[in-house]
């Protein structure tokens, strides 16, 4: 992760949410792009050494991102996102789910509602996210299952995609 760059992830466990900010050295319609189109998630969004590969995606209200991260062994972990509201380069709500290859829902894992807000900072893009769970046991449960350490190393990939793209 760029050290020089502020990333805040705080875990509220009265109102069952976690806030990452996080600051990334370039402008934010690129950061923008990152988060919403399909061939550049599948180069950023999953924590090392896993990959990711989208199934199907329709950035607009009311369409999805069916996704899979993949371990080194080839094994799957399946997401569902769908989006609830969207105001381009500024932010987009969505909730998000475990599921399988087919897009049914896992309901024993928690599922989150998500407002990724992108703003600036001189020249650099800022990312804010809140993370809402229904309940104090799924935060908890996504805690433990390493979100913080997860979404470093995610973010960290989305730093080197950024040095690339901005050469």
């Amino acid at each position: 992760m760029n050290e020089k760059l502020p990333f805040d992830f705080i875990a509220n466990k009265e109102k069952n949410n976690l806030t990452v900010r996080r600051e990334f050295a370039a402008h934010r319609q690129m950061v923008w792009d990152c988060y919403t189109k399909s061939e550049l998630l599948d180069q950023w969004f999953a924590p090392k050494p896993f990959t990711t590969k989208t199934k199907s995606m329709d950035f607009k209200v009311g369409g999805h991102w069916h996704y899979a991260m993949i371990d080194p062994d080839g094994k799957e972990y399946w997401g569902w996102t769908e989006y609830t509201k969207i105001q381009p380069i500024n932010f987009y709500e969505t909730w998000d789910a475990f599921c399988d290859s087919d897009g049914n829902l896992n309901i024993d894992l928690p599922k989150a509602d998500w407002h990724v807000h992108f703003s600036e900072k001189g020249e650099n893009a800022v990312v804010e996210t809140i993370v809402t769970y229904s309940s104090l046991a799924d935060l908890e449960s996504v805690l433990q299952m390493g979100m913080k350490e997860g979404l470093m190393s995610t973010l960290e990939r989305l730093d080197d995609l950024l040095l690339v793209l901005n050469k």
